[in-house]
């Protein structure tokens, strides 16, 4: 089958088309970037912005599946404008290029953030409405969930057959742009101020590539899945400490308002000092919520079977360090001064 995978040099992209070449199929990687990952070397590569419409629909010729991956992870609400033009916009347009060619099948990755987010602990499955009103102020989930909805009204109506893929935060290795797994980097330069009260669901980046793989021939159409393994941020913090020799952020039970407007103080005086706050006060905010999640559909219809989290968190850690400034490694590394 030729495919069509936009996005194709990110976290995911490179995962799913490793994949896709590998079961033998004709993959042709969309995306602004050069191809010159070494996982791509199988796809036909395919140079080009989602903002072209001309450059899509030539992308699109002779194309049976396409596989929508390509996006902007920002919690910069200066962004917010950006992340539109390109989740709701841009995806507005492909979805009028896959009718004019006729392609057979798509493959939205949307997240989990689209679904599960509470104020509250509680674990959440794809029959809820979306979160607007929590995450309204988030503009990166904000804009996804207006991209889920445009693209499942619009194949609807048009009767293209289509499956929505809503992973949880990616770990694992090969974030080459830490877009994903920053959280963990910034644990390990110890930049977080406090440990935060909420709870956080991840996936394994090759986990969710191989479900990706199955959404070619699965899945519920127009179906929402979510995919992610839920964990208290003690504990999820707990075991990076166990792993890496890294102390847990202290935790002041603060109410989650009161965390948040100390990163905002914090923010304003790493600013003011002309440097870049540790961490951001929106994803602070974000971590004082909920994303657990009930990932039962996506078991049943797509063979999603997700790995042991530890080896996750620990192959997340080993990609990590290498990247790491000389002298600065972490924990057990640092005091045993141990070479990378």
């Amino acid at each position: 089958m030729r495919i069509l995978v936009t996005g194709a040099t990110g976290f995911l992209g490179v995962q799913l088309v490793e994949r896709l070449v590998a079961a033998g199929h004709e993959v042709r990687a969309f995306a602004r970037s050069a191809m010159t990952h070494p996982g791509l070397a199988g796809a036909e590569a395919f140079q080009g912005s989602l903002e072209d419409p001309a450059r899509v629909r030539e992308a699109l010729v002779g194309v049976e599946a396409v596989y929508h991956l390509a996006g902007l992870v920002s919690f910069d609400p200066d962004d917010g404008r950006k992340m539109y033009r390109l989740h709701v916009d841009a995806t507005r347009e492909l979805l009028r290029a896959v009718r004019e060619a006729g392609v057979g099948r798509v493959i939205l990755a949307s997240t989990s953030g689209a679904i599960a987010v509470s104020r509250e602990r509680r674990i959440i499955d794809e029959t809820a409405d979306a979160p607007i009103t929590v995450v309204g102020r988030w503009p990166y989930y904000l804009s996804k969930i207006y991209e889920e909805q445009l693209t499942i009204a619009y194949c609807r109506q048009h009767q293209i057959p289509l499956v929505v893929m809503n992973p949880s935060l990616l770990m694992g290795p090969g974030d080459e742009r830490l877009s994903s797994t920053w959280t963990v980097l910034k644990f390990l330069q110890r930049d977080l101020p406090l440990m935060p009260n909420g709870g956080i669901s991840f996936a394994d980046v090759r986990d969710v590539a191989d479900a990706f793989v199955s959404a070619l021939t699965k899945g519920e159409l127009y179906g929402r899945h979510l995919m992610g393994v839920n964990m208290e941020m003690d504990e999820f913090f707990g075991r990076l400490s166990r792993m890496t020799g890294v102390p847990t952020p202290p935790k002041l039970n603060l109410p989650p308002a009161v965390q948040v407007l100390g990163a905002k103080a914090l923010e304003r005086f790493s600013r003011w000092r002309g440097v870049e706050p540790p961490v951001d006060a929106a994803s602070v905010d974000i971590g004082e919520h909920w994303f657990f999640l009930d990932d039962a559909k996506a078991r049943r219809l797509l063979d999603w079977a997700p790995r042991d989290p530890h080896l996750t968190l620990h192959d997340t850690v080993q990609d990590i360090l290498p990247r790491m400034a000389p002298g600065h490694l972490p924990g057990t590394w640092g005091r045993l001064g141990l070479r990378r």
